[in-house]
């Protein structure tokens, strides 16, 4: 049997992940991957064969042949799922609202990182530790929940995962300035709601539409990242300055959380999986082993090569999204546009509010382009996606870098090169978004999330903000004590993330190529 979800030049783009901010400093160009084309049983297939809906076949998107009656349409969805368009859209609305808290909350910990420093006393080091302890506890979890995502009821994973993430959240900001252990183990355990959410998310997407569908909801989905990372950044300042305690930035996101447990259990529903992508005459899929499902993981070239280029960004994404904005208030008080940080008083700066605000504006205006720019290239070019994609990062990868080096002479002139950068580099998010979904089989797609996951973060972000913060804190001891040698220290500790781009080459073979 020729199992359904692989088309080889979705493939191509793996250089961007939607997970990010900031990955502009890396470019991972689009390689052309292998696809073998012979038939497999499903608990051997590696490359999962092409299905109706993918690009090149009748009814895929841009392609002039829709009517093709193995291509459901809004009835035949609706029969399939048995669920209604009205009902479905709604189901993504509600993904789209708890992708867009997951995002707040992970950078809502950026947005008061100075205060957090001085209210436990701690230095870059132990700062990147925060994100690093986070990330690592995500990363190992993920498998645990692409493991049961792929075989359980996925509505009441995720339940579970936000609500335990909703308490332990709440109880980190009653932390007492002496058990930062506890801030870091608390962190930690948000990890647990990230990881059910993260890896099950999109699996629903994509068994509730295709083709165009498809795509226009991954790229709803995926404006949530960019508008969650800004509110992050916007939430976790505001907040503070109006209570006029960091404390209560920690606390907003909670509450919304139970929000999303209620609307999770009263809207989802569980569709069949994979039913929207079969042929009319195929038998359903049942999942296999676990160990079959990593064999034929780590068979899939697609697959592989994919999360070892978005390891590369993930990371740069990892170690600058938790530093921009710090990097960008002592860029300030070099400047001298903004007071100093001292202990004792709370860190005033305006660059989370206006970050979190471009974060946002970038990211909307770069995942519409992308999305609108390879619609309309597809109808010609069957490979628009991946020349979309790395077109936005190698747009993006100048105006970034120059945000970086230009922040000790114009703050203006960052804030013009993080805008045009981003806003590039948004165009990827949707686009990419498709890739896991068409090389991988539906009885895989979480366990192969969790693993990408897993890969990507365990030699990609899960270590980078705590390397940075230490290469910062060894280069402050090598100079005289001093707000530009603060400045300075953590400026040139980013620019490690620039020859990421060397690891992220050696990882792309040259010789593989498109069938």
């Amino acid at each position: 049997m020729t199992g359904p979800g692989f088309h080889p030049s979705r493939a191509l783009c793996f250089g961007a992940a939607p997970v990010g901010l900031w990955a502009h400093l890396v470019w991972v160009p689009p390689i052309l991957l292998s696809a073998v084309s012979s038939p497999r049983s499903q608990a051997d297939d590696t490359d999962d064969g092409l299905v109706p809906g993918t690009p090149g076949l009748p009814g895929a998107p841009g392609n002039p042949k829709s009517e093709d009656p193995e291509v459901p349409d809004r009835e035949g969805l609706q029969r399939i799922t048995g669920l209604s368009s009205g009902r479905s859209a709604l189901i993504v609305a509600v993904l789209c609202y708890i992708n867009l808290l997951n995002y707040m909350d992970r950078f809502t910990v950026a947005g008061v990182l100075p205060d957090i420093e001085q209210f436990f006393n701690i230095g870059d080091s132990s700062s990147g530790l925060i994100q690093t302890v986070f990330i690592s506890s995500y990363m190992v979890l993920a498998p645990v929940f692409g493991y049961l995502g792929d075989r359980y009821n996925r509505k009441y994973l995720m339940c579970g995962g936000i609500a335990f993430w909703s308490l332990v959240t709440l109880g980190s900001s009653f932390i007492p300035r002496e058990r930062f252990w506890l801030l870091l183990l608390t962190r930690g355990l948000v990890g647990v709601g990230e990881a059910s959410y993260s890896t099950i998310a999109p699996t629903l997407i994509a068994d509730l539409f295709v083709a165009d569908q498809r795509s226009r909801m991954l790229s709803v989905f995926y404006f949530a990242i960019p508008v969650g990372s800004g509110l992050g950044y916007i939430a976790g300042s505001k907040v503070k300055d109006v209570a006029g305690d960091w404390h209560w930035a920690l606390r907003v996101t909670p509450g919304l959380g139970v929000v999303a447990v209620l609307l999770l259990f009263l809207v989802v529903r569980e569709p069949p999986r994979g039913a929207v992508e079969r042929h009319l005459d195929s038998p359903p899929l049942n999942p296999t082993s676990w160990w079959a499902d990593l064999r034929a993981l780590a068979r899939n070239p697609s697959f592989i090569l994919s999360s070892l280029g978005f390891t590369a960004v993930a990371f740069v994404t990892g170690s600058l999204a938790l530093w921009a904005p710090a990097f960008l208030l002592r860029s300030r008080v070099v400047l001298g546009e903004t007071p100093p940080c001292l202990p004792g008083d709370s860190c005033s700066s305006s660059d989370s509010l206006i970050f979190g605000l471009v974060t946002c504006l970038t990211g909307v205006l770069g995942v519409g382009l992308g999305v609108e720019v390879s619609r309309r290239l597809r109808r010609s070019n069957p490979r628009a996606d991946p020349l979309v994609c790395a077109a936005g990062l190698l747009g993006s990868a100048p105006f970034l870098f120059l945000s970086l080096a230009c922040a000790r002479g114009s703050i203006v002139a960052t804030y013009i090169f993080i805008f045009v950068g981003e806003t590039l580099l948004s165009m990827n998010w949707a686009i990419v978004a498709d890739i896991l979904l068409y090389v991988v089989i539906p009885t895989r797609r979480s366990t192969a999330e969790a693993f990408q996951i897993v890969l990507s973060h365990l030699l990609g972000d899960a270590g980078s903000p705590y390397l940075i913060g230490l290469i910062s804190d060894r280069l402050r001891r090598r100079w005289p004590p001093s707000f530009l040698s603060e400045f300075r220290a953590l400026q040139f500790s980013l620019m490690l993330c620039a020859f990421v781009r060397g690891a992220g080459w050696c990882s792309l073979p040259g010789h593989c190529h498109l069938h």
